[in-house]
């Protein structure tokens, strides 16, 4: 029993040893394949969402891959129609820019000018006169040719020294356009192969799954196959959960900035309303679009005021009654598990990590769930 013992506590440090190394291992994998595993898990989830329509295509005795192929073009039909209203959109923004940046500048002096008479109001009530008397006098500057003389008189920087400074300023200015290029070719890169992804995972995906449950037999292919289903179901119910809540969002805010004359109401509107979703900092990005294009239409304060507390309404108003009823009585995950997978993918994927947290924790909440070893795992990531 003693050698068993020792034994035990012998082998348990190189278990954790190895758990913690197998652990490094996937975080410094998925942190180094960042662009690649967001690719996928867009794709699969993608998927998910186009599959109800690929079925549709198929009531009509269409084959999968040619319904597969009407559901992918009619995605990315509407993404087209919506990238080009947002570009006719943008346009004319960046030809009212300079009104938008001349208010801009108004605003800032006038919050400077305030600032100084704020700052000048402390001094007197805070410095004694004495003090003022007893500070040392400021040192005059000197006359004007004495300036120019003295100006003169000190070396001009060699040209050899002025020649590095500026080669090392144009390598470093080259270095981050080219590291900025690349990231950017990166991602377009990227992006490319969705379409072609996404039609495969619907085209193959009878295969799939019946090559996936081939490799279980018995009970542990009923246990991966509702694995498979409540993916499926979590992530499909989160992704269009979310796509009507931000459309209902939409068309109230782009009705309430239409009626307060807002320039760009039909980009603000579902602008501001999408970005309302995003957790945790959703009401501040909601904020900008609307403040930010009601700059040249409005000057005082009470205008901004109202809608601020509009936005603000709709976004509570929206998390507090809709969400439950169209989200959360299917993702079921208690806050702090949202926190810590929000935290988790965000130092690991950045702002993309923000949001695929929720649909990738649900859905690994639905494996453990399905699986008998796992299910306490499941209730403790529950509500």
């Amino acid at each position: 029993m003693e050698l068993l013992s020792q034994n035990l506590q012998i082998q348990r440090p190189k278990g954790v040893t190895g758990v913690l190394a197998a652990v490094g291992l996937v975080l410094a994998f998925l942190y180094v394949g960042r662009l690649f595993f967001i690719t996928l898990v867009i794709s699969v989830i993608l998927s998910f969402i186009l599959e109800p329509v690929v079925g549709f295509f198929m009531r009509f005795r269409l084959p999968r891959p040619a319904a597969s192929f009407l559901a992918c073009s009619a995605a990315l039909l509407v993404v087209y129609l919506a990238a080009l209203g947002a570009y006719m959109q943008a346009v004319g923004l960046w030809e009212e820019l300079p009104a938008y940046s001349k208010r801009i500048g108004e605003l800032v002096d006038s919050a400077t000018s305030q600032l100084e008479g704020v700052e000048k109001t402390a001094e007197g009530f805070l410095i004694p006169r004495r003090a003022k008397e007893r500070e040392p006098a400021v040192a005059q500057p000197l006359p004007q040719a004495q300036s120019k003389k003295k100006k003169a008189a000190e070396p001009p920087m060699p040209p050899p020294v002025q020649e590095v400074r500026i080669r090392q300023e144009r390598e470093s200015l080259v270095n981050q356009l080219y590291g900025w290029l690349r990231e950017f070719y990166d991602v377009l890169l990227m992006a490319s192969f969705l379409p072609f992804l996404v039609y495969f995972m619907l085209s193959w995906s009878d295969h799939v799954r019946r090559t996936w449950l081939n490799l279980f037999s018995g009970e542990r292919r009923e246990v991966a196959a509702a694995a498979w289903e409540g993916i499926a179901q979590v992530a499909r119910a989160y992704v269009v959960g979310n796509f009507l809540l931000g459309l209902l969002l939409a068309v109230a805010s782009a009705l309430f900035f239409w009626f307060a004359k807002l320039p760009y109401w039909q980009v603000v509107g579902p602008l501001s309303g999408f970005l309302s979703l995003v957790p945790y900092v959703g009401l501040p990005l909601a904020l900008v679009p609307p403040l930010f294009t009601a700059l040249p239409v409005y000057s005082n304060l009470t205008a901004y005021l109202i809608i601020a507390t509009t936005v603000a309404l709709f976004h509570l108003l929206a998390l507090n009654l809709l969400y439950p009823k169209l989200v959360g009585g299917r993702v079921h995950l208690n806050p702090l598990v949202v926190t810590v997978a929000l935290m988790f993918w965000y130092i690991v994927w950045g702002g993309v990590g923000l949001l695929l947290a929720i649909p990738i924790t649900a859905g690994i909440k639905a494996v453990f769930e399905n699986i008998p070893s796992l299910r306490a795992y499941g209730r403790l990531m529950g509500d």
